[in-house]
């Protein structure tokens, strides 16, 4: 932000949950590990409010609790003024695979960065707040959302790059499967995974990332669901089997499991599971085969829960609110 331009009173930002499709290499003899896809969603969304004041209420809430702690690491390293405070008005669901940790990390950082006149690079919010250990997606979907593609790690590596961001078809649909008796893998345990995986195979890899630059980008950019979904389908499988050993099976919920193979009976042609779980999705060529296959997995699967979402092509939204001197506040929402 320019020197001596007025801050805001008052900043609300919201951040997408993301999809974790896959990662394309995980022991490479290259240098460079991991590597990701993934999309940002329309829904669920983590919106905080940055503001000069003080909490009137406690929230006891697990999202608040972590907001706090993430202020507090922001304060430690920037000394900005203890009068500014944050305060969590939704969250994505925790542990279930759509990266609530990340996005509540850089909607917090955004709202300090953006109050207190800082001027952070997501870089560095990375580091203060020790989110995208592995995957640059998170931090991708906030800034740009769309399909997207990350880098992995190489040697000097601080977030793994943006190597292709395609935008997601407007009129395909997300449908997601929750499994609320069911925590997916995340923090030491997820560490631990990671560390105790068989060797992941040279050939695996290559497999992955041809399906990623013929069939995957391709599909994705001429909106061909025939050719974009079974390739995601496939790279579902093969990832989901290499993490069998670290959560049960080549998905974490049975149920899950269950509903995403009557889905596929039934016609969808990209299922899977995001990051580890219990989540799954199928992605769609239509709103109304969305609705259609939502009511009929709720009839026939009443324990899990079915949630339509579209892919969200903006980065997350920044509203910033400003009080003229007599207090009245005006409103520019004015994004990014």
């Amino acid at each position: 932000s320019p020197m001596n331009a007025p801050l805001p009173s008052q900043v609300i930002v919201t951040a997408p949950a993301r999809l974790h499709l896959g990662f394309v290499d995980l022991n490479p003899p290259t240098g460079r590990r991991f590597g990701s896809l993934g999309l940002a969603l329309s829904a669920p969304c983590c919106r905080v409010r940055g503001f000069h004041g003080t909490l009137a209420q406690r929230d006891t809430s697990v999202a608040q609790a972590k907001a706090l702690q993430h202020v507090a690491a922001l304060r430690s390293a920037y000394a900005f003024s203890p009068e500014i405070s944050v305060e969590v008005i939704e969250s994505i669901p925790a542990h279930c695979g759509l990266g609530s940790g990340t996005q509540l990390g850089m909607a917090v950082g955004t709202a300090i960065s953006r109050i207190a006149g800082l001027n952070l690079s997501a870089a560095d919010m990375r580091q203060q707040l020790a989110r995208g250990a592995r995957s640059g997606i998170g931090i991708g979907a906030f800034a740009q959302g769309g399909f997207l593609v990350d880098g992995g790690h190489g040697a000097t590596t601080n977030l793994p790059p943006i190597t292709s961001r395609v935008a997601f078809p407007d009129h395909w649909r997300v449908l997601l499967i929750f499994d609320e008796a069911f925590q997916g893998l995340s923090g030491a345990k997820e560490a631990a995974a990671f560390c105790n995986l068989p060797s992941f195979p040279e050939t695996l890899s290559a497999h992955l990332c041809r399906l990623v630059m013929t069939r995957i980008l391709p599909g994705l950019a001429e909106a061909n669901m025939a050719e974009f979904g079974p390739a995601i389908t496939e790279v579902q499988r093969l990832v989901g089997d290499h993490f069998a050993p670290a959560q049960g099976g080549r998905f974490a919920s049975t149920a899950v499991a269950n509903a995403l193979a009557w889905l596929e009976a039934r016609g969808a042609q990209c299922v899977g599971q995001s990051s580890w779980g219990p989540t799954g999705f199928a992605m769609l060529e239509s709103a109304q085969q969305a609705q259609q296959f939502a009511q009929e997995a709720a009839a026939k699967y009443p324990a899990l829960r079915f949630v339509k979402a579209s892919g969200r092509n903006e980065p997350a939204d920044i509203q910033l609110e400003y009080a003229d001197r007599a207090g009245a506040t005006i409103l520019p929402l004015a994004r990014r």
